[in-house]
């Protein structure tokens, strides 16, 4: 019988074949540099940590596990692994992606790519007919589902059929979702990517990437291109996050029951005008997430009566973090504006829905009664203050 994934977020299989590392329980960190050998050609299988370390390896082996993928590789940020991700293509190369992506995306997009001469088309692929965008120097396409902040959700599988047709690469950013609840390889990806930095870790204590494929030959390219760029992550920080995914499935279960219990309370809310939440069964993407995935995760976007309420809301918040991460036990809020997607256009952002009165929540692992009480008192508050104004 095939693990279930809680199960696989804490145990290696390989690992239960052989007594290793003295028995330690926790994975050790090899901080070392470097390894001795014992005569030419007579390697330990380590030579210098730039090309692998122990502790880095074994991270690898239990993300590539969680993504059912056969090559994981783990870099010191996302935007490390999104970074050599693109050099996978050559000037005069063509990329569709998501119009609505997170913003350093966007950033590395048209400031380092763009200059090294790939072309890119920013698309709404949950909605728009892809093929229409594709030309013979299309190469690849590139998505978030859900979309970062705006929640909007593409069915990777019908996507998949359109890059097979076209012998395009898939690319499916994942960290919204995590493994735990979405496997884009297993619906036709080559490539998934993530922000280890969020979920995967899930502390807020460290920066980490990932690239997963199950196709030989991509993985080989990483493999070259992570030992030649040095982009690697470190021992102590390939720790951190092996000992944040053993919590994975609790805290993703948690974060989504409690996400899911703020969607509703934001909804009775007068000065809310919208809340986009994939396990609402009024969005539109419902029902691709109940086919493609296990879970709605813990990202909401909601969208206030002002920018003035938005902004007094960000000022008054405590417990709850203003803050641009997200994916950790502690709950944040975020303002797109100027923070995830200040280096994008504005008439882009407002095209994707991107307002100043738009706020992003991460939902975290406290107790949601005490998150709605928080929110209660700030709204409360918030309404006094406008109000005041509006009399003087």
């Amino acid at each position: 019988m095939e693990r279930k994934i809680e199960t696989k977020c804490i145990h290696l299989l390989e690992d239960e074949e052989e007594y290793i590392h003295y028995g330690a329980i926790s994975y050790p960190i090899y901080q070392t540099a470097t390894y001795a050998h014992l005569g030419v050609g007579k390697s330990s299988g380590y030579d210098y940590s730039r090309l692998q370390n122990p502790t880095k390896e074994h991270l690898e082996k239990v993300v590539a596990s969680l993504e059912n993928g056969t090559d994981a590789f783990a870099f010191s940020s996302g935007m490390a692994a999104i970074s050599l991700l693109m050099e996978l293509f050559k000037p005069g190369d063509h990329i569709i992606a998501e119009s609505d992506l997170y913003g350093g995306s966007i950033r590395l997009f048209h400031n380092v790519s763009a200059k090294n001469g790939i072309t890119f088309s920013h698309i709404d692929c949950f909605k728009e007919n892809i093929g229409d965008f594709i030309t013979p120097a299309t190469k690849a396409i590139y998505i978030e589902t859900p979309t970062n902040p705006m929640m909007n959700v593409t069915d990777i599988s019908a996507v998949a059929e359109i890059t097979r047709k076209y012998n395009l690469i898939l690319i499916v950013d994942n960290t919204f979702m995590s493994p735990y609840f979405q496997n884009p390889l297993d619906l036709g990806a080559d490539i998934v990517v993530h922000s280890g930095t969020k979920y995967l870790s899930g502390h807020n204590d460290t920066l980490a990437g990932f690239l997963v494929t199950k196709r030989a030959d991509i993985a080989e390219k990483f493999a070259f291109l992570i030992k030649t760029t040095g982009a690697g992550l470190s021992p102590f920080d390939s720790w951190l996050v092996l000992r944040g995914i053993k919590t994975l499935g609790v805290r993703m279960e948690k974060s989504q029951e409690n996400a899911i219990k703020i969607a509703h309370w934001l909804k009775k809310q007068k000065v809310v005008k919208k809340v986009i939440y994939t396990g609402l069964p009024e969005h539109s993407g419902y029902e691709i997430m109940k086919k493609q995935a296990r879970g709605f995760g813990g990202m909401l976007t909601f969208q206030l009566e002002s920018k003035e309420f938005a902004l007094s809301i960000l000022k008054k918040v405590r417990m709850i973090k203003f803050a641009e991460s997200l994916g950790g036990v502690e709950t944040l809020i975020t303002y797109p504006t100027t923070q995830t997607h200040a280096d994008v256009p504005q008439e882009i952002r407002e095209k994707n829905g991107i307002t100043e009165s738009t706020l992003r929540l991460s939902v975290g692992i406290e107790n949601a009664d005490d998150l709605i009480y928080e929110l209660e008192k700030v709204f409360e508050e918030t309404e006094r203050e406008l109000s005041g104004r509006k009399k003087s």
